[in-house]
């Protein structure tokens, strides 16, 4: 008969032989990658000892294809619960090391169980992906397992922020999950996401593409969208993680922390009004006047290398939690595109989900023309930039720095879409065209039968830009609350938070919205 020391002992065997994944072997090849192990990113992401491990010591119950031979503790996933800064968080990571981290019907068990815990307490669900796919030998219970993942993504969906770290591959199915969370952090070079990987791409197609090319970091960063962060290591990847989080409240109910700096708020910054330049057609950086007017001039960008002509990202204003959508001068004048509008309608209703304020800066010549961008659906998809701003009841505030031309005006927050405050500069030209084309249109028939067509141009340019490219007739209407000195811009701002702090807006009760996907 066994002592209580015996089966004390039998259960650290247990847990040594858990806590060693693969094996030794296998874990030596994940270090020969250049990869950390699935308990070493748990490590780097989670305050000190502060991870508790939930199902360490589930197994498959498969037969078939000689499975019973290939049974490890945990089986291809680590799951439980920790801290990051103090706060709780529910974290999954796949264990490459155990049968190359394929997704199991007990796997898929573990995720959506601690998924389950995470929406009833109310905290942030982090997922680190470094998988093979479906486990082929399971056939349609990997299938299932997967499906299963799906629906909680969708459950947990705007009830608590979800948040994955890809730092391998992810393949097939698997990749679905990772697009339904809220944000995505790549590693470059090491990290991959695609449908059909390159040999079923070279089968088909008769292309040849690298994985990196096909799905790595940089394509899903730049071209897809996919990816909102892209990092040049592990150890980055997962800054990105605690970054995002500061900003973020534990679930829906909540509100993110104010942090108090040192950073005064009344500060005013006479500087501001020279990142403009008088040129309206000459290019300028919006995020030296974004950082300029945050707390400690401190901007945390997302989607940076993704629709470069909208910037959107987090940031503080007086220890508030802020989120920014604005026109950027560098990348294609700031008209909205096809990509923009979903990239910033995502971000939009992210904040709206979570009770972030949203403060859009302004300054666009229009959306995009031409048959590639209406052949490919540039009035459905900058809808869905018109509906999210419709849609959210945060605080949001709006200020106009430059050009607000046709119906790029109205999408950016203007004061019909139900947004608290409208602010503008004096630089501010807001019209439903520019004075150029708008004088071109209207006086077309003056303009061809003048005798010097190029100086009454002129000079009915001049006229129009008087009359309407400028903040005053919009203001006159009421649909611009203050015109300021830009200078003030900082106080002005914190000062519209500091009202709107107890907003309250509720929607028409209904099962949900139909946004024009």
């Amino acid at each position: 008969m066994s002592s209580h020391f015996d089966k004390i002992n039998e259960l650290l065997q247990k847990t040594k032989q858990a806590d060693n994944g693969g094996g030794a072997n296998r874990i030596q090849s994940q270090h020969d990658k250049g990869k950390l192990t699935a308990r070493e990113r748990l490590d780097v992401l989670l305050d000190n000892d502060s991870f508790i491990e939930l199902d360490k010591l589930t197994t498959h119950h498969y037969h078939e294809f000689n499975m019973q031979q290939k049974k490890f503790f945990g089986d291809g996933v680590i799951t439980g619960y920790g801290k990051i800064a103090g706060r709780q968080v529910c974290v999954f990571a796949y264990d490459f090391t155990v049968l190359g981290g394929t997704l199991s019907d007990m796997g898929a068990k573990k995720i959506t169980k601690l998924m389950d815990h995470a929406i009833r307490i109310g905290c942030p669900i982090i997922g680190i992906i470094d998988s093979g796919g479906a486990r082929i030998q399971e056939g349609i219970l990997s299938l299932d397992g997967f499906a299963d993942i799906f629906y909680h993504n969708e459950l947990a969906s705007g009830i608590v922020p979800q948040i994955t770290a890809s730092i391998g591959p992810s393949a097939g199915g698997a990749v679905y999950s990772p697009a339904m969370t809220d944000f995505v952090v790549m590693v470059n070079k090491t990290a991959s996401m695609f449908v059909t990987g390159p040999d079923v791409v070279k089968t088909v197609l008769g292309e040849s593409v690298s994985f990196d090319q096909l799905g790595g970091a940089i394509t899903h960063g730049t071209k897809s969208g996919v990816a909102h962060f892209v990092a040049q290591n592990e150890f980055e990847c997962m800054d990105y993680v605690k970054n995002l989080l500061s900003f973020i409240p534990q679930n829906n109910t909540d509100v993110p922390l104010i942090i108090t700096n040192k950073d005064d708020p009344n500060r005013i910054d006479n500087n501001l009004i020279t990142y403009i330049p008088e040129n309206p057609l000459q290019p300028y950086d919006v995020i030296k006047i974004i950082s300029s007017i945050l707390d400690n001039n401190q901007f945390f960008e997302a989607h940076k290398l993704f629709a470069q002509n909208i910037v959107v990202g987090f940031g503080r204003l007086h220890g508030r939690s802020i989120g920014i959508v604005a026109n950027q001068p560098m990348h294609l004048a700031g008209a909205l595109d096809i990509d923009s509008s979903n990239k910033a309608a995502r971000f939009i209703r992210f904040c709206d989900c979570y009770n972030i304020p949203i403060i859009t800066i302004v300054d666009t010549p229009g959306y995009m023309p031409g048959t590639d961008q209406e052949h490919n659906g540039i009035i459905r998809h900058g809808s869905k930039l018109l509906y999210a701003y419709c849609e959210a009841t945060i605080p949001k505030i709006t200020l106009v720095i430059g050009k607000a031309y046709g119906g790029a005006y109205i999408a950016m927050g203007s004061k019909n879409l139900r947004t608290d405050i409208n602010y503008a500069w004096p630089t501010a030209k807001i019209a439903v065209l520019g004075s150029e084309a708008a004088v071109k249109i209207m006086n077309r028939k003056d303009l061809a039968n003048a005798e010097n067509p190029d100086e009454l141009k002129k000079q009915l340019t001049d006229d129009f830009t008087k009359k309407f490219s400028n903040p005053y007739v919009a203001a006159s209407h009421g649909k611009i609350d203050s015109v300021i000195n830009p200078a003030e811009t900082r106080p002005m701002l914190i000062k519209a938070l500091e009202l709107l702090s107890s907003k309250r807006d509720k929607q028409l009760p209904r099962k949900h919205g139909n946004i024009n996907l």
